[in-house]
């Protein structure tokens, strides 16, 4: 028996099977069960036939092109796609150690980079690079388009999740009534899940440094947020301690149960939340959540599917679904968002290098990229236009241009919008309806000119994950620096607020999308801002609304205000820490009165 001691931030005591989330490397590691071992390795040869389809794809464009010295470059890998040392291994250790076969890849893929490690001679040792190519790949066709949150619904009840980090957009989606609570190497009693946590009853311990590198996945774990601590392998006397608070326990809440309709806080004032999507069939978890519209559906998806996805046919017939699926609600595309990399392994289905993760793909280059990239290659910008414009007609559309940096290209944009419009007009189609036309504000040149922009645009789309990264200079994928990512800085603030400001003059609409609105701990701070549009993971919506309903608009102004005038993240969240602490008690005092 191993005690890890760390903050318990969410009371209760809870036992289960451990499920390893590493959200630094998109690993997820949980226990398979021996019933589901057949299945489990068929996933694993799938992806290896489908890995060798695109090696011999792969290789027969670079002969045509490159010839055939250059093509011969992937015979390694499809050397080593055969060879027993690697897919077979891997099919062993799911089949030995009960594990999903993503993290069997990934598992062998560290076992043979120390063996590389180890070989004097530099060609061999220049090995690694293929296998690691290789082996992400595979990594890729196992997942094949899903995403983390939908993987944490392949866990088995009973589990406890431990993750080096949880992400309120993440946690939202988790579904409580069958991971019994988490615990994170990171976090304090201020951290934003951790508040989420007590909101919806879970225990909780973070701060555990390196419980998640630990504990292995499938081991027997007790989380005992009242001791502060995390058990590894207990003994019987925890896990009685365990059972008697699961007998006494009330059912979770979860956001299942959370009532629908619109989001208002407890004084009236309406806030309007929609969804944010990355496939087709993300459109009826939004409904259920009680989405009010598609406030980002992100298109640069369909690249996964190849040429024939991005077809003007297959796109219309994907955005006419859309909008047809959220009648009466409003649908507001993004144009493809990737830069010249993405685009070329997108299309071709070739796995990208980095930045494609679970919170919608997007790439942290600051190059060639969304709009810029789309206005370089017109005809293939035109199809997309086109296919927008055709399904239009279907539901209420808005289109949106990603990474816009400033009137020039917002533009340039809209002009090819109406030519777009004049060709389908000319091969005799229905003349499309008049579609709003916006810019997602992302980097701070959009936002300090988002008074000159709201002239040109017909609505704004805050998107604070990239405005976070570049304001503050910081990639969250470089561990060295990814804690100074901070979304409570004063200059994220200032700058929400600055944009805010430009559009209400203007009388346009403006949103917010991206982790910030996912997270229920700052939505009400955002409404004080004079935010009422928010666009966030389906499941944080019944969240938000529970966070709104207990709260008045003039207590959310006066919050901002005070905020606004503090100088360091640590004080501004602590000060909205004690807000919102103040109206969990206020609301058990209710509850018990």
């Amino acid at each position: 028996m191993i005690r890890l001691a760390g903050v318990g931030v969410s009371p209760g005591v809870v036992s289960g099977r451990a499920v390893i989330l590493t959200q630094h490397s998109q690993a997820l590691r949980y226990r398979v069960t021996p019933a589901r071992l057949e299945q489990e390795t068929a996933r694993l040869d799938r992806a290896r036939l489908r890995t060798r389809e695109q090696l011999v794809e792969i290789r027969a464009r670079v002969a045509r092109r490159r010839g055939p010295e250059l093509a011969a470059l992937f015979d390694a890998q499809l050397l080593m796609l055969d060879d027993p040392m690697l897919v077979p291994r891997a099919a062993a250790l799911v089949r030995g150690e009960l594990v999903n076969a993503e993290w069997a890849v990934q598992q062998l893929f560290h076992d043979l980079s120390s063996e590389f490690d180890e070989v004097a001679d530099p060609y061999f040792r220049e090995r690694k690079g293929d296998v690691a190519d290789l082996v992400g790949r595979l990594t890729m066709n196992l997942r094949h388009g899903v995403a983390t949150r939908d993987l944490l619904r392949e866990v088995d009840e009973a589990s406890i999740l431990i993750a080096d980090e949880l992400a309120p957009s993440l946690a939202a989606q988790v579904d409580w009534t069958r991971v019994r609570g988490f615990a994170t190497d990171a976090g304090s009693r201020t951290y934003h899940t951790a508040i989420l946590a007590r909101s919806l009853d879970v225990p909780a311990v973070v701060g555990l440094h390196n419980a998640s590198h630990l504990v292995l996945a499938g081991q027997l774990v007790v989380l005992d947020g009242d001791a502060d601590e995390l058990i590894v392998e207990p003994d019987a006397e925890a896990l009685a301690r365990a059972g008697r608070w699961a007998d006494d326990r009330r059912p979770a809440k979860g956001i299942e149960g959370e009532p629908r309709g619109p989001g208002v806080t407890a004084d009236g004032v309406r806030v309007h939340l929609e969804a944010n999507i990355e496939f087709p069939d993300d459109l009826a978890a939004a409904r259920y959540a009680g989405a009010e519209g598609i406030g980002l559906y992100r298109s640069e998806f369909l690249l996964a599917g190849g040429a024939d996805a991005v077809a003007e046919d297959r796109q219309y017939e994907v955005y006419r679904g859309l909008l047809e699926g959220m009648a009466p609600g409003t649908v507001t595309v993004r144009t493809f968002d990737v830069d010249e990399d993405q685009l070329q392994r997108r299309s071709s289905r070739e796995p990208a290098a980095r930045g494609w993760g679970a919170e919608g793909g997007r790439s942290s280059g600051q190059g060639l990229r969304g709009l810029r990239l789309s206005l370089k290659r017109p005809e293939f910008f035109r199809v997309q236009l086109r296919a927008l414009l055709r399904a239009a007609r279907h539901g209420s559309l808005r289109i949106m241009f990603p990474f816009v940096s400033g009137v020039g290209e917002l533009r340039e944009g809209r002009r090819m919008v109406v030519e777009a419009s004049a060709e389908i007009a000319r091969r005799g189609e229905h003349a499309p309806p008049h579609v709003p036309v916006g810019a997602m504000i992302e980097i701070p040149a959009a936002a300090y000119s988002a008074d000159l922009l709201a002239r040109e645009a017909d609505f704004f789309t805050i998107g604070t994950n990239d405005l976070i990264q570049y304001c503050l200079a910081v990639d969250r994928a470089d561990e060295r620096v990814s804690g100074l990512y901070a979304p409570l800085h004063p200059a994220i603030l200032r700058m929400i607020l600055m944009v805010r400001r430009a559009a209400t003059r203007r009388r346009i609409p403006v949103s917010l999308c991206g982790e910030m609105a996912s997270d229920p701990a700052l939505v009400p701070l955002l409404v004080g801002l004079g935010l009422t549009e928010f666009s966030m993971t389906p499941g944080a919506i019944g969240l938000a609304r529970q966070a709104l309903a207990e709260v008045r608009h003039d207590e959310l102004r006066a919050l901002a205000r005070r905020v606004l005038r503090l100088p360091t993240v640590e004080e501004i969240e602590h000060e909205l820490a004690a807000t919102l602490q103040s109206n969990l008690e206020r609301r058990a005092s209710n509850v018990e009165s």
